[in-house]
């Protein structure tokens, strides 16, 4: 077996999800940038609730929250290296989620306090990403890890 076939084996599943959440957040920043794939491309502001800009056509997006996603992904790699790391990746990563679908359904879409450019399809796929992340952490961070992984 080679050296990397071997260390992917070692990962815990804690470390998988992290790892493919961080991939997820980091195709979906590309893609929020490409013209077609978001929709009214032309009007994508830096942050601001006035971003006509839409991934899919379906959920607003600035160059701020392309970022986010981003940055995301980025931590979710890089924290997907322990299984003490992607546990605490999932669980604040999801909280953070949480506490961004409150603010989306708090803020109103056309406040000025909206500087992410959410929507409603935003608001519930935060819902979603927020719960599945915890979910994910509760139910694989517990499972044995292998040895020298927490």
């Amino acid at each position: 077996m080679s050296a990397t076939a071997s260390h992917r084996a070692a990962r815990a599943p804690v470390q998988q999800a992290a790892l493919v959440l961080g991939v997820v957040f980091l195709v979906v920043a590309a893609l929020g940038f490409i013209p077609g794939i978001t929709t009214g491309y032309g009007s994508l502001e830096f942050a601001s609730h006035e971003s006509g800009a839409e991934l899919f056509g379906l959920f607003q997006v600035s160059i701020l929250h392309n970022l986010v996603h981003l940055a995301y992904g980025l931590t979710g790699l890089i924290l997907a290296g322990t299984a003490a790391g992607a546990y605490s990746y999932l669980l604040v990563g999801g909280a953070v989620y949480l506490v961004l679908w409150v603010y989306g359904l708090s803020v109103g879409q056309d406040s000025d306090a909206d500087f992410v450019s959410l929507n409603t399809a935003d608001d519930w796929l935060h819902l979603v990403l927020g719960i599945a992340m915890i979910g994910l952490g509760l139910t694989l961070g517990r499972r044995g890890a292998p040895s020298g992984t927490r």
